[in-house]
């Protein structure tokens, strides 16, 4: 398999003996460069408060900073703080700020700043999206003085440093929100990341520039310019035929066409994403939990990730991959055993031939694969699959929020604080915006308490006892864990993305 290591010696070779020609014979002008990217997903907003998607993130990680950053090793460390410590029990957290920080439009970074980010982050415009609900740990921000701010917490949050290096708690300028206003910030933010934002046209793209007084260093291009191409094949295409440089969410179908060009890496990350099935728990067959089993039973993860998706994936036995905190390696996913699973059918009295349908966003045509094949496997049980497919944005923020599923449908999650809260809380938590189904008390007090603590080993008990309730009750049908695959012109060089599926591009150079 013909995958891009992290480090490329032939890249490295290459670059160092164009570094010797030039130094011969250096131009006396360099030209502008241009990194050109496709997506998949348009986030329909650039404001980090009001979006959870993941296309986000590869346009905001280049664009915003919080007052924490996570690595490619995914360890803490300073961003816009250059510290912290918790005081007063637990109850105060003093960050120090980085002196000498401007926003794009000249905007000093202070204390004041921090505010203002947090006051709308828990105020009215918080309250109109998703992120909000991460942060209400904290009761209050208060300047101390230019580059001090206490966060006071109205209770604890042991998760709150990961999630200040998360989309919500990115730093924003409060006089050009002021002066242009939110609708207009959702257009062109400004922030103090590695390049501004130069134009966002919904649908179509953004155009990002290079930042001239970045505190962190200094992008090696002067653009970036990212196109949303929803269609897998016409952003395979583009990549082939040298349209665009970087091309974000490869399905796996693509995959071989990739490994037989030589002008294209394939560039494999393990990432935060989870895929699985979830579960109308509420009405229908699958309101049993027995039916709920069985078609846990008559899938076959292992095939899916071997055969279909090349191993580039891992079989998982809850909603969560083998980094997350909370992760039980010791618990197992219900066995392939297509005979048990009839049994359980006919127990629940559910006859052969009975209809039922998978839900599923219409553009991921790596899962429509996985929805075929998933259909095969009950369809040897005796259940006869309709596959229904959906805008993506029609999918997420109507049929699953509102409950119009069909028995089974689609669910991929990508963790990004790698700690089972972010996703369990989602996806079981009574009330949970994109939990239509699940109501169980026990699962709400799990969840509940685990956040009350900043002991680890407490809170790594709680959040494996939900994964096993979980399993337990066939809540859902945890699939697998995807590696993020981005197909990379070999021109391309220091593209080296972490396993938080944010594409970052401060250090691409192109030959």
């Amino acid at each position: 398999m013909k995958i891009r290591p992290k480090t490329i010696a032939k890249g490295a070779m290459r670059s160092a003996l164009l570094a010797t020609c030039f130094a011969l014979a250096a131009p006396a002008f360099a030209q502008d460069t241009t990194l050109n990217v496709a997506q998949r997903q348009d986030p329909q907003n650039l404001d980090p408060i009001d979006t959870f998607r993941l296309s986000w993130g590869s346009i905001g990680s280049n664009v915003f900073d919080g007052l924490v950053l996570r690595g490619e090793d995914l360890e803490l460390q300073p961003g816009l703080a250059t510290g912290w410590e918790f005081l007063d029990d637990e109850t105060r957290i003093r960050f120090t700020l980085r002196e000498g920080v401007e926003f794009h439009n000249g905007e000093p970074f202070n204390a004041e700043a921090v505010k203002y980010t947090f006051d709308r982050l828990l105020g009215e415009e918080g309250e109109k999206g998703p992120q909000r609900s991460n942060y209400t740990s904290i009761s209050e921000v208060v300047v101390v003085d230019e580059f001090t701010v206490d966060f006071m917490m109205e209770r604890p949050d042991p998760v709150l440093i990961t999630k200040l290096a998360g989309y919500g708690a990115m730093i924003v300028p409060p006089k050009y929100i002021q002066e242009v206003g939110e609708e207009a910030f959702d257009m062109k933010p400004v922030g103090t990341g590695p390049f501004s934002v130069v134009e966002y046209t919904p649908t179509v793209g953004v155009t990002l520039a290079k930042s001239d007084n970045y505190w962190n260093g200094e992008a090696q291009v002067d653009a970036v310019n990212i196109r949303f191409i929803s269609e897998d094949a016409t952003r395979m295409a583009e990549l082939l035929s040298g349209g665009v440089d970087i091309a974000l969410n490869i399905p796996t179908p693509s995959v071989e066409t990739i490994q037989n060009n030589a002008d294209v890496d394939l560039v494999a990350v393990d990432g935060p994403t989870v895929v699985l099935t979830r579960f109308n728990t509420a009405s229908g067959i699958t309101a049993d939990p027995r039916v709920r089993q069985a078609i846990s039973m008559a899938v076959d993860r292992e095939t899916i990730v071997k055969a279909l998706l090349g191993g580039l994936a891992s079989p998982i036995s809850s909603a969560q991959g083998a980094k997350s905190f909370g992760n039980d390696p010791a618990l197992e996913a219900y066995p392939f055993d297509p005979e048990a699973a009839k049994a359980l059918l006919a127990e629940a009295g559910v006859e052969p031939g009975t209809e039922i349908t998978l839900d599923m966003p219409n553009n991921d045509e790596t899962f429509r694969e996985v929805a075929q094949v998933i259909s095969a496997f009950l369809g040897q049980v005796g259940l006869n699959v309709n596959i229904r497919t959906h805008e993506r944005g029609v999918y997420f923020n109507d049929i699953i929020e509102n409950g119009k599923t069909g028995e089974i449908f689609y669910y991929g999650w990508g963790g990004w604080t790698f700690d089972f809260d972010n996703t369990a809380y989602l996806l079981y938590h009574s009330g949970e915006r994109y939990n239509p189904y699940v109501e169980d008390a026990k699962l709400d007090e799990l969840l509940d308490a685990q956040r009350l603590t900043y002991d680890r080993d407490v809170r790594e008990a709680a959040l494996q006892e939900v994964a096993r309730y979980a399993r337990e009750q066939a809540l859902d049908l945890p699939l697998y864990n995807t590696s993020t695959i981005y197909g990379v012109n070999t021109r391309v060089e220091g593209f080296d993305p972490a396993p938080d599926d944010r594409a970052r591009y401060m250090s691409v150079t192109l030959d």
